[in-house]
């Protein structure tokens, strides 16, 4: 079953952390904009209430939890209910896809990333932005899941992990940019996107068909 019960429940405090954590959304929209693609068919995995969808003009996306899809669609978002690893999507019909933080809460990543292989055009990009276990902010979430409400359940993943993970589902062309190189509550201003990962504990990999 796919991990939305804290979502479904407890979607006003999500939306709060977007609020309290500004400058940290704000830098993490701006590095997910330097991978993805300008045109195309596209949507988001996992669109949650729209926070970057609605501003990356992305219009399409596939959300489970039918609390998050209500404040997405409100943002102007088209909301297909369903999960990563059973897109409601044909083969290869799109330009790219987005996954913003989605990875750690699937049922099965390595399913879910086969998923986005088969819908997505030859040439097309799967974009995924995550926080890097081995950074700061990864660190402190791991020692403090248990307190969260939101990632009691969530599985963290390294880049290194990651782009295993893409290679095994047939991805290729990996490109990573990165960001957030601050503890959450010293991020009082929009970061800079550097190249690479290993330094910011916010990374995007895009990973081409």
């Amino acid at each position: 079953m796919p991990k939305t019960e804290p979502f479904e429940r407890h979607r006003d405090r999500y939306e709060n952390w977007f609020k309290r954590h500004s400058y940290a959304y704000l830098s993490e929209l701006e590095v997910v904009k330097r991978l993805l693609p300008k045109e195309g068919k596209g949507a988001e995995i996992g669109v949650g209430t729209g926070r970057f969808a609605s501003p990356l003009g992305i219009k399409l996306g596939v959300e489970p939890s039918r609390a998050m899809a209500e404040i997405a669609r409100k943002r102007g978002i088209e909301v297909i209910e369903g999960t990563a690893e059973a897109l409601p999507f044909p083969n290869e019909s799109m330009d790219y896809l987005l996954m913003v933080t989605t990875i750690c809460f699937v049922d099965d990543p390595e399913r879910a990333l086969r998923e986005a292989y088969r819908v997505l055009k030859p040439g097309g990009a799967l974009i995924i932005g995550f926080v890097d276990r081995n950074s700061h902010i990864g660190k402190h979430y791991e020692e403090h899941r248990e307190e969260s409400l939101f990632y009691r359940d969530a599985r963290f993943f390294s880049t290194e992990e990651l782009l295993e993970l893409l290679r095994k589902a047939g991805f290729r062309e990996f490109k990573m940019v990165q960001t957030l190189f601050h503890r959450l509550d010293k991020v009082k201003e929009v970061e800079p996107v550097k190249p690479g990962y290993g330094e910011g504990s916010f990374v995007v990999i895009k990973a081409v068909k």
